[in-house]
Formats: structure tokens, C-alpha cells, sequence
């Protein structure tokens, strides 16, 4: 099947509140919540998607013929892209009922590891779901990213336990789902994290470990300072908190204030190779790209994820090409332009 025709297909599988638009720019789903909208203004997913849409590529071919390399090394593994899929939870609830967290992991997993990628996994409030894509991720490796929530320690330390134990490839915190209801309901120490909380979650996980939701220097300084092996400029697309600003605006002074200290990712709004592009221009080492990889997976499964990831990596291809970039060093901050 082509592209266009799981897309087509996606959209009698999800739903109600996903429409498997031809583009995922959060203008359809805006405020809808639960779903894959946004909080109140219902902006922050737009914002996303419009603020890379402002950046310009500068071309120039007058440049050796090469095939674009586009390989990733990440934490000692090499990767197909620099392109990773995002963590996704509450599945059913958001995108229908065709897939339970378990299941979609399940199919995501597997699909990115045979495509030479990785994928993060989702939490929740069932411990199960955490269990079961560390099943998976056994079957292939290791390799993937299981995203724990910020629960309290014990709790945290429990997961980890799980982690170590089967030495999954990386672990990683969504610190900006901080504001979660069922977290705020926990108990004092689920929520927010000190530095010093997050530097002993970190020097309890046996693996490189990685914190989601970073939206200013000073946070990224602090995930530095608590010793993140990487970071994920991301702002939840607005599920949490409305009123934020986009990853695209954010990302520059963060990779002035932390480059060359800890690994940057950047995540929100990138739906296309030129987006990828974009990031990379401006100083992120890779993304991670969400809700428009569910859609295809509803539809077709693991050939929906291969399909989709053969479309961006395409796009990211020629638009090296046409801007002269060789490798992935080679995009650098002059090859793009910035009306300001």
C-alpha cells in the first residue's frame, strides 16, 4: 500500500477525536481533550507544526554528487536516522479502541527495530503496560526507550529495577507530564522533580537515561546537572500545559546552553523530512515524531511505520541533496534561514 492509501484507510480506524489528516498540524483536534489535542487555548500542537513551517531551507547544489548518510550513532548504536518514534500512552482513549497500549507498543517495537530505528514506549497507571513493552523490547535486542512517568521514587525504582535487570537499551522520564492528574493524586513526591531527585533516579538506572520535557536553558542546564544522557526539547503538545511555546522557538537558545554536554532531541510538530531537516540545522541531534505514525499503524500495522519512516527519511534525503549536505554534520546552522 502506498502512503496515501493508509492514510485513507487510518481514518475509518481511529477516532473520534484523531482525523487522520493529510497533515497532522493540530488545528483539527485543537482542545480536545482527552484525544490528541490540547489543553486550553488548544494552540500549542499548531504552534508546533506552523513555527518549523517558518523556517527556510537554503539550497546549494554546487557541491559534490554523493547519496545522502543519514546513519545515527546513539549511545554506542548505530541507527538507521536520526528519526525515532515518540512514546505514546492511553491509546484507546485518545485514538480508539482498535489498540490497547500493550498492543500498539507491541507492533511499534518490532517495526522499528527491523527498519534499523527505535522506539520510546509509553506509561500509565497499570504497571503492565511498562512490563509488557519491556517483553517486546527483549525480543529485539533490548533496544528501545521505555518512558517512565514521574511517579514517586519507590515506584520510579520499581520500574528501573525492571530496566536494569533486562538490560534494556535506554530508559527515559516525561518530566512534562509533571501536571497529570492521576500524578498529582499519588502522593507528595510524584510530580516535579529536585535536581538532586533526578540525579538519584539517574544513578539508579544502569543505562544511558534520558529526560522528556525540556523547554528552557536553565531546565536543560539542570537535566545536564542531574546527568541526563540526553535530553527531548518537548512541551507534551500541549496535553499538560496550554499557552507554551513551540519546540522550534525554544530549541536554539537550548542547544547554545547545553551542545557538546548531553545528547538533544528534539520533539513536536516535525512531519516531514524538511522538518527533520530544520532540526538538525538548528543544533538538535535527532527527533522523535509521534502522532502521525499511529494513524498508519491502526491502518496497516508494521507496514504503516516502514511506509510513513520510508516517506520521511526520502524527504530528508533530498532535501540534503538539494542543500548540499553529505552527512548529517553537514547540516549545520547556515543551511537554513530565519526571517527575523
Amino acid at each position: 500500500m502506498t502512503y496515501n492509501e493508509i492514510l485513507a484507510a487510518a481514518k475509518t480506524e481511529v477516532g473520534p477525536y484523531c482525523k487522520a489528516c493529510p497533515v497532522c498540524n493540530g488545528k483539527a483536534c485543537a482542545n480536545a481533550m482527552p484525544g490528541p489535542g490540547c489543553k486550553y487555548p488548544g494552540n500549542v500542537a499548531a504552534r508546533n507544526f506552523d513555527k518549523w513551517q517558518e523556517i527556510c531551507v537554503n539550497m546549494d547544489t554546487l557541491c559534490p554528487n554523493a547519496d545522502p548518510d543519514v546513519s545515527f550513532e546513539l549511545f554506542g548504536r548505530s541507527f538507521t536516522a536520526p528519526i525515532f518514534a515518540a512514546p505514546l500512552g492511553a491509546i484507546d482513549l485518545h485514538y480508539g479502541p482498535k489498540y490497547k497500549d500493550p498492543a500498539y507498543n507491541s507492533i511499534l517495537i518490532k517495526a522499528a527495530y527491523d527498519y534499523g530505528l527505535a522506539a520510546f514506549s509509553g506509561d500509565g497507571v497499570d504497571p503492565a503496560i511498562m512490563k509488557s513493552a519491556v517483553q517486546d523490547m527483549i525480543q529485539v535486542e533490548g533496544v528501545g526507550m521505555p518512558t517512565i512517568k514521574p511517579w514517586n521514587k519507590e515506584a520510579v525504582f520499581e520500574k528501573l529495577d525492571i530496566l536494569n535487570a533486562n538490560k534494556i537499551f535506554a530508559a527515559a522520564m516525561d518530566v512534562d507530564g509533571a501536571g497529570l492528574p492521576f500524578l498529582k493524586a499519588m502522593n507528595p513526591n510524584a510530580g516535579s522533580k529536585s535536581v538532586d531527585e533526578m540525579k538519584e533516579i539517574i544513578d539508579y538506572a544502569e543505562m544511558p537515561f534520558i529526560i522528556k520535557g525540556i523547554m528552557t536553558p536553565n531546565g536543560a542546564r539542570k537535566a545536564v546537572e542531574a546527568g541526563a544522557a540526553a535530553i527531548v526539547v518537548s512541551n507534551h503538545g500541549g496535553r499538560v500545559q496550554g499557552g507554551v511555546p513551540s519546540t522550534a522557538e525554544v530549541l536554539p537558545s537550548i542547544v547554545e546552553a547545553v551542545k557538546g554536554q548531553t545528547v538533544i532531541f528534539v520533539d513536536g510538530g516535525i512531519r516531514s523530512g524538511v522538518d527533520v531537516f530544520r532540526a538538525l540545522a538548528l543544533g538538535a541531534d535527532a527527533v522523535l515524531i509521534g502522532r502521525p505514525i499511529l494513524p498508519l499503524v491502526y491502518a496497516a500495522g508494521a507496514e504503516g511505520f516502514k511506509v510513513y519512516m520510508d516517506k520521511i527519511i526520502g524527504e530528508l534525503k533530498s532535501t540534503m541533496t538539494m542543500c548540499g549536505a553529505a552527512t548529517l554534520k553537514d547540516i549545520t546552522r547556515d543551511k537554513v534561514w530565519l526571517d527575523k
